[in-house]
């Protein structure tokens, strides 16, 4: 399968698709879903009525019906399991990949897991059930136990053996394992290094002992930065005896990347993560993604409301204040969020870790003051122009103050929450934003309060 499907492409594909279907022309509809690609056969697939999509799919090879289904989304996996029969269904599960099928398990609700479990062989079902046993965010729940691994003692022509024999039902052959009798992890050996090397020389010569692995227990975003940091296709799982379970590759990966990913711009505007894409999601369920955190700025920005009525009488006394606080609070948001942005992902990337929160605080001082001194010379003189020379003086230095205090606020908080072993990512744009408001009325009335000597 080669071609690739432009969405104009799409419509002419489906209009051939239920033309064959309708001449009932099963060797020339199948020649022609042949020369698609996955993704598109998927697509094509949901778009046809229901009896249609039955048809075309029990017409599609095994080990690509199982490729096809593993494309579709959780709602359509759902709907077209549901015009399945049981035998039917057995025969997808069995020719589906194990992380393929532990993610179709993730997703379908109770009832439908139950009824696919029991269609499940004694041997899969351990294997689902093995799966499942890992927290929700570790590792091993998206790795998968295909994969070929020798013994130290054999010889390279009995590992090649082998390799043959048993490599086309395995994820990968490009590095092939290296385990005891009791399949504790000793060494990967990259498959090119065992086709040129001596076929009676032993495995054991060709070892270096040197390879990394990763703890099914740890969170699956260690996955993706050491597999990004050495860059490997494959990594091997193994559990706290060092025993090996599974490998996980590069196109897992590359899903948790762009789910990680997904996650932290949501959390980054202030929104509960989705369970789903945003095209399956309803408008209730992207109501409550929502509401949460804008109920809760809304307590939290009372407080600014709070630092205003506190200093009624200063505002009172100059007026002209009042036209400065939109810059001012803005302009801290603005800071504290560049800065929380860019701590965040270098935490999400492991480039700085949590003990370098001091070297990291200094240098945003630094740059604090910099931005500041820039930005307030700029207010400054747009306050001597609206208000005159002492409220330019008031806003120039209440906007350096704001931008350094914005700046740290902006540093210390995600370093916070990974310490306390929470997500950076929540420290968001808006939480940002609005304890810089409150902060930055503060000073900006404080400042005013002692170089006007306002009540």
């Amino acid at each position: 399968m080669s071609a690739v499907s432009t969405p104009n492409g799409k419509e002419t594909e489906l209009n051939r698709i239920k033309e064959l279907l309708d001449r009932k022309d099963l060797p020339g509809l199948l020649d022609f879903l042949s020369g698609l690609s996955i993704p598109d056969l998927a697509d094509l697939l949901m778009l046809l009525a229901p009896s249609a999509r039955v048809a075309v799919f029990r017409l599609l090879p095994k080990e690509i019906s199982s490729e096809v289904f593993a494309y579709l989304e959780s709602s359509h996996m759902n709907t077209l399991l549901r015009d399945l029969t049981d035998q039917e269904t057995q025969h997808l599960l069995a020719n589906m990949r194990p992380d393929d099928r532990t993610a179709l398990f993730e997703e379908l609700p109770g009832r439908a897991i139950q009824r696919l479990l029991n269609l499940l062989s004694p041997e899969d079902r351990k294997e689902a059930l093995s799966l499942l046993g890992y927290p929700e965010e570790s590792v091993g729940r998206f790795m998968t136990p295909d994969y070929i691994a020798v013994r130290p003692h054999w010889t390279v022509a009995q590992a090649l053996e082998h390799i043959r024999a048993r490599g086309t039902d395995s994820e990968t052959i490009y590095n092939i394992y290296v385990t005891d009798d009791s399949w504790r992890l000793l060494d990967d050996i990259e498959l090119r290094r065992l086709i040129l090397a001596d076929p009676a020389e032993k495995i054991e010569r060709l070892m270096d002992h040197v390879f990394i692995s990763l703890n099914a227990l740890e969170d699956r975003e260690q996955a993706v930065r050491t597999m990004e940091r050495y860059d490997v296709f494959a990594l091997p799982v193994v559990d706290a005896e060092g025993i090996l379970l599974g490998i996980v590759t590069a196109d897992d990966v590359l899903d948790v990347s762009r789910e990680e990913a997904t996650e932290d711009f949501h959390k980054s505007a202030a929104v509960t993560p989705l369970r789903t894409s945003y095209h399956e999601a309803n408008a209730f369920s992207l109501f409550t993604s929502r509401i949460g955190w804008l109920v809760s700025l809304v307590f939290i920005n009372l407080l600014s409301s709070g630092v205003i009525a506190f200093f009624e009488k200063t505002l009172a006394s100059a007026i002209a204040l009042a036209f400065f606080m939109p810059l001012l609070i803005d302009s801290g948001g603005n800071a504290g969020s560049q800065s929380a942005t860019l701590v965040v992902r270098a935490l999400a990337t492991g480039e700085i870790r949590l003990s370098q929160w001091i070297k990291v605080l200094f240098r945003e001082i630094l740059v604090g003051v910099m931005l500041g001194m820039v930005m307030g010379l700029a207010s400054g003189l747009l306050g001597v122009f609206r208000g005159g020379y002492r409220v330019g003086l008031v806003v120039g230095v209440s906007m350096v103050a704001i931008i350094i205090l914005a700046n740290l606020v902006g540093v210390l908080l995600p370093f916070l929450l990974t310490r306390f072993k929470l997500d950076p990512a929540v420290a968001s744009s808006p939480l940002i934003t609005s304890i810089a408001d409150c902060m930055g009325l503060f000073i900006y009335f404080s400042i005013a309060h002692w170089l006007l000597g306002l009540p």
